[in-house]
């Protein structure tokens, strides 16, 4: 198989198998799979974790989102300074994989969407590679990832400096809207796999996704907000509802 190499928001296979000719099954995680987006509560997870000092960084925390809200930076930004806040400027890598371990464990068990668990096990019956494709950090969407079987994780990747401590700075690109588009090509291509010989189904909440929806085989528009509800029936993509 070969080497992801260096690619944005590159993706790490989970399992090691040979999977260049099986279709994808490519799953959103926020939303999608998750009853709800994921960073939030991953923060207030690590300030229990760190203690009152960080509880108090929160409000700060949701300061940085109020400018996000104005446009005064982008979505890149945002993430960058909330990691920053409440995890630090660099979090020992063992420290922070212990700590989104415990994270994952609790949102599978009690956070995820019964209708996702159900079309994730039929996309697996049918022999289909599961990929999960999110611009959550690759550090506890990977750990979510594994507990749910999935075959491989593409997710927006942290900086680490030499000693292997996590850095609050994004390598690379944020995997949302066409930076994921780029990053699952990229993924597919280091793989092996040609786009020609494998069928691709997708499932997104958001319209930021139209990109892989339109390169997908099949587009599935799962717990969608309004304007992808628009686009999906201007499109005659199927519409799903998880959250029953």
């Amino acid at each position: 198989m070969p080497p992801i190499g260096d690619l944005p928001c590159r993706g790490k296979m989970v399992r090691a198998i040979d999977m260049r000719h099986r279709d994808l099954a490519i799953y959103d995680m926020d939303k999608t799979i998750t009853r709800v987006a994921t960073w939030t509560p991953f923060l207030r997870h690590a300030a229990r974790e760190r203690g009152p000092m960080a509880w108090w960084l929160l409000p700060v925390a949701g300061a940085a989102v109020a400018g996000y809200a104005l446009r005064l930076y982008g979505r890149d930004r945002l993430k960058e300074m909330t990691h920053r806040l409440i995890l630090g400027r660099a979090v020992a890598g063992d420290r922070l994989a212990d700590s989104a371990r415990a994270f994952a464990q609790a949102t599978v068990a009690g956070g995820l969407l019964a209708g996702a668990r159900e079309r994730i096990e039929k996309d697996r019956g049918e022999g289909r590679m599961l990929v999960m494709a999110t611009a959550s950090y690759r550090f506890y969407a990977q750990e979510i990832a594994e507990l749910l079987g999935f075959d491989a994780v593409i997710a927006t990747e942290s900086a680490r400096c030499d000693a292997g401590n996590v850095l609050s700075r994004i390598d690379g690109e944020n995997c949302y809207g066409a930076a994921k588009l780029r990053a699952i090509e990229a993924w597919t291509t280091a793989q092996g796999i040609v786009r020609s010989d494998v069928a691709v189904r997708f499932y997104s909440d958001h319209v930021s996704d139209a990109p892989v929806f339109e390169w997908a085989d099949e587009a599935f528009a799962v717990n969608a907000h309004p304007p992808l509800r628009t686009l999906a029936k201007r499109r005659g993509w199927p519409v799903l509802d998880w959250r029953g």
